[in-house]
């Protein structure tokens, strides 16, 4: 099928549930308030809350959520077929991912920015409150894992790329002085200049690849991941609009920029998808996925569709920043619909290579050795790699075949085909920058949580402005995630990934259903109850399944442990969840919506 039809329905549909679907959820079930004074209006302190631009906040939140899942997890998740992929990336998202952030972020609001374990402990009492916290920070941790392996297998013995996403750093803390020193409120200049610096850094790498730098920037896995790791900690502690914001903003224009780009390259090229609809994997033992498309293409796809890390920073660096309710749905329902499109075009680009040289790249060769023969026969592998300047095969995880798929596309228009190299390299940047902007939020909200948790054991830790309390909870996060990465490998931390996303998500979802039904909407509580029944059952399901079948055979004890730990903290939630909706309605204990 060409892939321009896939481009064309995902745009309409992702438009009209959001001019629809939004207004229902803005109107109807949330009744937002654009006159009601927000926690970055009223509580501002110019380092964590900062009444910011509603297009500077939506390039925050974007970048801050769309990590290394909306481009990974489709990729991945492509060996079942693009057909069930495509269903789930579009329904999901507009049904359920959507919701999820959009009611996260109003709940979080009228807590005054509070985290979700704070509106937990609000809504359900202290023993469901600490239970969440806990759940989230274990979830976080291997959230951080999950992505941050990603950018490690993309960037390791890879100068150019480790050059080109490391300069993003001081043009963003740049950038950040610019705007808040140099040149305030001018944020269109501010804007061309870091992407400017940003363009000049890609084109600059290959000139830095083979000097004295360069080879200081060769690093191996484990080196990058203890970058990776000191990079989180740093971000986690400096002021929002030294690296974080900046960062973010500039980060979110290279994203919809290299997204709309290539949906104009699918448009030009027109190319085939070259996997099949539906694939011989939908049945299980794929390469890359081992489970079946049921439960296992929805925890591998997570970000895309719906993902629980979103409410963290729903609940976490966005409502401390949003000046006014009204903007509510652009920035929480909106914000989920560009990254599903993310997702697409991922799709495209990974199920536009021929099946052969797709696995070759996302299997080690072990692996691709003992695959059916008919997958095999590599078509243009070896092209790509000569024009690209590297070698492909055998790099797992997601992130290459996704940019070999762009490149790929790209390479068809003739003017592009000598900037092969280019355009890889910009791809790899494109997705790390992905997975950082992610990172650096998410290690952030770790921060804020354990500070939260921390603060019911002595007081002052739990005050943000607290500079030891600041660096000894960014300091863990950072290390239990690094901990994780330095360890693991895609195959481990992926699915358990996935499956604490997604249970992540059926939390919120529980918290979110009750925050409506205490505020008389419980005429409209479907809309997060029914995706939450979904999660629910998909991915017990799977993460049941990952552990007797994919972690204990293997000898992955702690993973296992770590998968029913969290199985269990987010089964006792939801079951309060339940017994306090039937208690609410029974006693009638409504809380007014302001």
């Amino acid at each position: 099928m060409n892939a321009i039809y896939l481009v064309i329905a995902a745009l309409l549909i992702l438009i009209l549930f959001y001019r629809f679907y939004g207004a229902f959820l803005k109107a109807k079930v949330l009744s937002v308030n654009e006159h009601l004074a927000t926690p970055a209006v009223r509580l501002r302190d110019n380092h964590d809350y900062l009444p910011t631009n509603r297009w500077v906040l939506l390039g925050h939140h974007f970048a801050a959520i769309a990590g290394a899942g909306p481009l990974i997890g489709p990729v991945l998740a492509a060996q079942f077929g693009y057909l069930p992929c495509t269903l789930w990336l579009l329904i999901g998202a507009v049904l359920a991912g959507a919701v999820h952030d959009t009611v996260i972020l109003f709940a979080s609001i009228r807590y005054d920015g509070k985290s979700l374990a704070e509106i937990a402990k609000g809504e359900l009492g202290a023993f469901s409150g600490f239970i969440t916290s806990l759940a989230i920070i274990l979830i976080l941790v291997v959230a951080m894992a999950g992505l941050a392996i990603a950018v490690v297998n993309a960037l390791y013995k890879s100068p150019w790329g480790a050059f080109t996403v490391g300069v993003t750093i001081p043009i963003a803390i740049f950038i950040g002085l610019y705007m808040r020193f140099i040149r305030p409120n001018h944020i269109l200049e501010a804007t061309i200049i870091g992407v400017t610096l940003v363009l000049l850094g890609v084109v600059g790498g290959p000139y830095i690849q083979h000097t004295a730098l360069g080879r200081l920037l060769t690093f191996n896995r484990e080196e990058l991941t203890i970058l990776l790791a000191a990079y989180g900690f740093i971000a986690a502690i400096l002021p929002v609009w030294l690296l974080l914001t900046p960062r973010d903003y500039l980060s979110t224009y290279m994203k919809i920029g290299t997204v709309l780009l290539l949906a104009l390259g699918v448009i030009i090229v027109r190319p085939v998808l070259r996997m099949h609809a539906i694939t011989e994997f939908v049945h299980g033992n794929g390469p890359i996925i081992p489970g079946k498309v049921w439960p296992f293409m929805f925890i591998t796809i997570a970000c895309g569709a719906i993902s629980g890390f979103h409410s963290l920073i729903s609940s976490g660096t966005t409502p401390k920043m949003l000046s006014n309710e009204k903007d509510i749905i652009p920035v929480g329902y909106g914000g989920m619909l560009i990254e599903s499109f993310v997702s697409v075009i991922a799709l495209i680009a990974a199920t536009h290579l021929y099946p052969s040289d797709y696995f070759a790249i996302n299997t080690l060769p072990e692996v691709f050795r003992n695959i059916n023969p008919d997958l095999q026969q590599i078509k243009e592998l070896p092209w790509l790699s000569g024009i690209i300047g590297e070698d492909l095969a055998g790099r797992p995880g997601g992130a290459v075949s996704l940019a070999v798929g762009m490149t790929s596309i790209f390479s068809r228009i003739p003017v592009f085909e000598r900037l092969a190299g280019y355009w890889y390299h910009f791809a790899i940047m494109f997705e790390a920058l992905f997975i950082l902007t992610t990172i650096d939020a998410g290690t952030r909200v770790g921060r804020y949580l354990l500070q939260e948790l921390g603060g019911y054991i002595y007081k002052p830790f739990g005050n943000f402005k607290w500079w030891p309390g600041i660096f000894i909870s960014g300091g863990i996060i950072s290390f239990a995630w690094g901990y994780l990465v330095y360890g693991g490998t895609v195959t481990t931390i992926w699915p358990l990934f996935g499956t604490a996303n997604q249970l992540l998500a059926t939390l919120a979802l529980a918290i979110g259903s009750t925050f409506l039904i205490r505020r008389r909407k419980t005429q409209y509580v479907w809309v997060t109850v029914i995706p939450m029944l979904f999660l629910a059952i998909t991915t017990v399901t799977a993460g049941i399944q990952n552990i007797f079948v994919n972690y204990l055979p293997k000898g992955n004890s702690i993973l296992a442990i770590i998968s029913a730990v969290i199985i269990i903290m987010i089964f006792a939630v939801i079951t309060d969840c339940i017994y306090k909706w039937q208690k609410i309605w029974k006693n009638k204990s409504y809380v007014e919506l302001k």
